[in-house]
């Protein structure tokens, strides 16, 4: 069954940013997937029909909505993942299945892999989808992020910063793309995931009430940049 959970999002300017962090880091367990500086480098390459859909379904904010990617972490593509983000009520929930180089290498230019039937259903779902709306790669989406997990309610809670805006999605595998920046006045985004509840302590502690509450979309946002340059 389907799960989705809730995830609410915030501007934070830079001394908001130190102070979170410094509560986030006394509540919460680092994820153990970053580096040695808590942090690791997400590269995402969305996708949009001719009549980018998507990109004005979050403009209206159409409910719901669903966004397509691909993504992997730092600069190792040996681990690259297809996903839709799928958007309800202020809920999220995401699909995703793991991509072959060549199956990348294929939806990074344009074509969606063929479907077999020896693959799972998930990925034979998610290329049928892709196909069935003629999607094609429309921008890059680069972002360096700091998470901690705390295992009560499956919480999670990210500072995303450095965000930057590509179109050379062609280069998107090999992370040598232009790059310009989303949030230039130094903010950052605040996300707050979190299951059926979210512990009281952490609400509490974190102040998020006091924040400044943000429907903010990466790939919305990248895709205005790149269309007014």
């Amino acid at each position: 069954m389907d799960k989705y959970r809730h995830e609410y999002k915030y501007y934070i300017d830079p001394g908001q940013n130190q102070i979170m962090l410094m509560k986030a880091a006394a509540m919460m367990r680092r994820d153990p997937h970053t580096g040695p500086d808590g942090s690791y480098v997400i590269r995402s390459l969305y996708f949009d029909d001719a009549d980018d859909t998507c990109f004005f379904q979050n403009e209206s904010g159409s409910d719901p909505r669903a966004k397509y990617r691909i993504r992997f972490y730092d600069s190792d593509t040996g681990f690259i993942r297809l996903e839709k983000k799928i958007k309800r009520r202020g809920m999220t929930l995401k699909h995703s299945c793991g991509l072959t180089p060549e199956e990348a290498e294929r939806l990074v230019g344009g074509a969606i892999p063929d479907i077999r039937s020896d693959m799972e259903d998930g990925k034979r779902r998610l290329f049928w989808e892709m196909k069935s709306h003629c999607l094609t790669p429309k921008a890059i989406v680069t972002y360096t992020r700091i998470p901690f997990i705390y295992a009560a309610g499956n919480v999670r809670i990210t500072f995303d910063g450095n965000i930057t805006s590509s179109d050379d999605t062609d280069r998107f595998l090999n992370c040598d793309y232009r790059e310009f920046p989303v949030l230039t006045d130094g903010k950052s985004i605040l996300e707050v995931k979190w299951d059926e509840l979210l512990p009281l302590h952490i609400k509490q502690m974190m102040q998020l009430d006091t924040l400044q509450w943000s429907t903010f979309s990466k790939y919305y946002t990248c895709r205005l940049i790149n269309f007014r340059r």
